[in-house]
């Protein structure tokens, strides 16, 4: 990785909150409706300090900036380590040449380390850059540059927190709605021993409570059940802007090779679906495809061709 051109400073647009977050945030808005509907409902059972069991559960969103909570989120839910003296050694000096290009303090972030052979990172909470075993030890400086630039894109727009705290909030609603659908499916299945009177009083049952819920709920419902795929959209344009802080720092063609060998994995991948599917290919599906939180291959490598061109 060369230096010799001199550094790319941006500090000013750090720690912004760019479309893709505030787009994030209003998307999560349903859900986090919903689940206030659950909380509100439970907190009953506490009686005259419901009121405060609900404004602790909103107040708990604070704790995706809490770094011993997320020393532990990094933990346990993405299974990440601290780094060894030796990876250490490796991705600090890395580190420390992709946020001076960025003019931002390095200090303000902590690396991680995911024990995994596949090509990856993540960028989670206010400071956690995670960066992948094969990432650290199979790529050259210069691309795992390019990796740690993409991910601190995610920070700088605010991408990564904006999306953690639409995930807390909306937990209890995903909660309910798992519970909810485990009765259900048991309902189903004792109206079966009825004969099929029992599954029509079901059906019927079952129709007439959802709409009601949807007719008070102002529709609410029916707007969660589209959540996932504006929230995909959302994601893919997350990375985009991400790419595009990477490539503005100077790694856009670092990037270009990183996608390159992933793309190269996923062929790797399809390839083994294939032959496990005695040689059929396996399609993607349209909806699927609108489920992905990643754009493809072609269309990151595209926005990045201005950075690519050679300048004059």
């Amino acid at each position: 990785m060369s230096t010799d051109r001199g550094r790319v400073h941006i500090s000013a647009q750090q720690r912004r909150t760019d479309a893709t977050a505030v787009g994030s945030l209003l998307l999560h808005l349903p859900n986090f409706l919903c689940s206030l509907v659950v909380v509100v409902l439970l907190s009953l059972i506490f009686g005259d300090l419901a009121f405060l069991v609900v404004l602790a559960w909103l107040a708990s969103g604070a704790l995706v900036f809490h770094r011993p909570t997320e020393s532990t989120l990094a933990r346990r839910l993405l299974r990440l380590r601290y780094p060894t003296p030796q990876e250490r050694a490796r991705l600090e000096p890395v580190w420390r040449e992709v946020t001076a290009r960025a003019g931002v303090e390095g200090r303000n972030y902590e690396l991680w380390v995911e024990d995994s052979d596949a090509l990856n990172a993540v960028a989670a909470a206010g400071h956690i850059v995670g960066v992948t075993r094969f990432a650290v030890h199979q790529l050259p400086n210069g691309e795992l540059a390019a990796v740690m630039a993409h991910e601190l894109g995610h920070h700088v727009g605010g991408h990564a927190w904006s999306g953690l705290l639409g995930y807390w909030y909306a937990l209890p609603g995903r909660l309910a709605w798992r519970v909810l659908r485990a009765v259900t499916g048991f309902m189903f299945r004792v109206s079966r021993v009825f004969s099929c009177f029992g599954v029509l009083f079901f059906g019927l049952f079952a129709g007439v409570v959802a709409l009601a819920t949807i007719t008070t709920l102002y529709g609410l419902p029916l707007l969660v059940l589209a959540m996932p795929y504006a929230l995909a959209a959302v994601g893919r344009r997350s990375e985009l802007r991400a790419d595009q802080h990477a490539a503005a720092l100077g790694f856009a063609p670092m990037l270009a090779a990183v996608l390159e060998k992933l793309h190269q994995q996923e062929q790797q991948q399809v390839a083994a679906l294939t032959a496990a599917n005695r040689g059929v290919a396996v399609s993607e599906s349209p909806l699927s495809k609108l489920l992905s939180s990643h754009p493809d291959h072609y269309t990151r490598l595209h926005h990045l061709q201005p950075y690519l061109q050679p300048r004059p």
